[in-house]
């Protein structure tokens, strides 16, 4: 399987994209050449996981969404075979067992000495913006014991912006940073408050290189609440609204300025 992997970056999709987006890196000697490694950064398109081994000069294990691997029929064969030969592993999103049994698959990533990318946000974002970053990846960073490289992958949102079918061919940036060490706390109970710290100074490394928009909520939330809103009213629900009295348009203003969100 690593056999492919190298001969796809080397010989037949690696000299096409590096022809279609031109692809630029800084920063690769913050990489360490062997031993265990956590590559964690921004994900705006699903491309971002092909970049980043493309550029890196080792072997980078994502964990993919479970989804790419249980699809039905020829096309879901063909999705799993890709990902699984462009060695990324199932993950599960779930919660619950899902969500350790992924935990424990990159926990094994790592103990064998690979490196292995993971996007903290959880799922991309929806509007290029950072996103809160889950403890997860604070997880994997407190038991494995494997340094931290803030990596930020950048004009991978203006690829494909919503509602576009045909992808844009555009440069795109793989920024990685500095090694981060957070062997200090070593032998400390792993609560929540601590993941939660752990969690936090990565995403602001990932800020800081990405240069994006912060925004404190998760990604998969904010993702809920666009989908809903943009959802049709039924009938009912319209000819309710229809009914109601209207408010001066002074008021609504006055209210849109002040409403907490």
């Amino acid at each position: 399987m690593l056999v492919f992997y190298w001969f796809l970056k080397r010989v037949v999709a690696g000299p096409i994209l590096r022809i279609l987006f031109r692809p630029w890196v800084r920063g690769l000697d913050n990489l360490p050449s062997d031993g265990p490694a956590i590559i964690a950064g921004n994900h705006n398109h699903f491309m971002d996981s092909i970049f980043v081994p493309l550029l890196a000069p080792r072997p980078v294990v994502y964990l993919a969404k479970k989804d790419y691997f249980t699809g039905r029929g020829l096309k879901g064969a063909i999705t799993r075979w890709f990902f699984k030969l462009n060695n990324q592993l199932p993950m599960d999103r779930a919660g619950g067992s899902g969500s350790q049994a992924s935990l424990e698959s990159g926990l094994k990533v790592l103990r064998e000495g690979n490196s292995l990318g993971i996007y903290p946000e959880g799922t991309r974002s929806p509007d290029g913006k950072l996103y809160r970053g889950r403890t997860g990846v604070a997880r994997l960073v407190l038991e494995s014991g494997a340094p931290v490289i803030p990596v930020a992958i950048i004009g991978t949102d203006k690829i494909q912006p919503p509602g576009r079918l045909i992808p844009k061919f555009r440069r795109v940036g793989i920024v990685f940073g500095s090694s981060m060490d957070f062997s200090k706390y070593e032998g400390l109970p792993h609560d929540r408050f601590l993941m939660r710290s752990v969690t936090d100074e990565i995403m602001y490394e990932i800020m800081r290189l990405s240069g994006q928009e912060y925004v404190d909520k998760y990604a998969s939330t904010v993702k809920t609440k666009l989908l809903t809103s943009s959802k049709p009213k039924k009938a009912e629900d319209k000819k309710n609204e229809d009914e109601k009295p209207q408010r001066p348009a002074e008021a609504e203003d006055d209210q849109s300025q002040s409403g907490s969100d």
